[in-house]
């Protein structure tokens, strides 16, 4: 159960990331209520998942999924620009998350 909640509380950090940067230095309501409630969700299911997890690898497996998923957002909507490079790259982060869980 950890694990899981870990993963989504990762997904969140992908959302209240974005949402952060929509909300142009909090002026904006919508993205800014975004971000609160993302960030809250998403601390909250770290904290429980590091109640039965190890601190460094819940946080490299949060990080890295909430890095990957706000990378990929961003690529998909066009705010960034896809390339190869950037493709390999996050594939090493997955494959690190996913390392990191196999080793647990």
């Amino acid at each position: 159960m950890a694990w899981l909640i870990l993963v989504i509380s990762g997904a969140l950090e992908a959302v209240w990331a974005t949402a952060l940067g929509k909300s142009e230095g909090f002026s904006r309501l919508t993205p800014t209520v975004v971000f609160a409630v993302g960030l809250a969700g998403s601390m909250a299911g770290l904290a429980y998942a590091m109640r039965d997890l190890p601190i460094g690898t819940s946080y490299a497996v949060w990080v890295g999924i909430g890095a990957t998923l706000t990378v990929l957002y961003a690529m998909a909507t066009g705010d960034e620009p896809v390339s190869v490079t950037k493709i390999v790259f996050l594939t090493m982060i997955v494959g690190g998350v996913v390392g990191l869980k196999a080793a647990h």
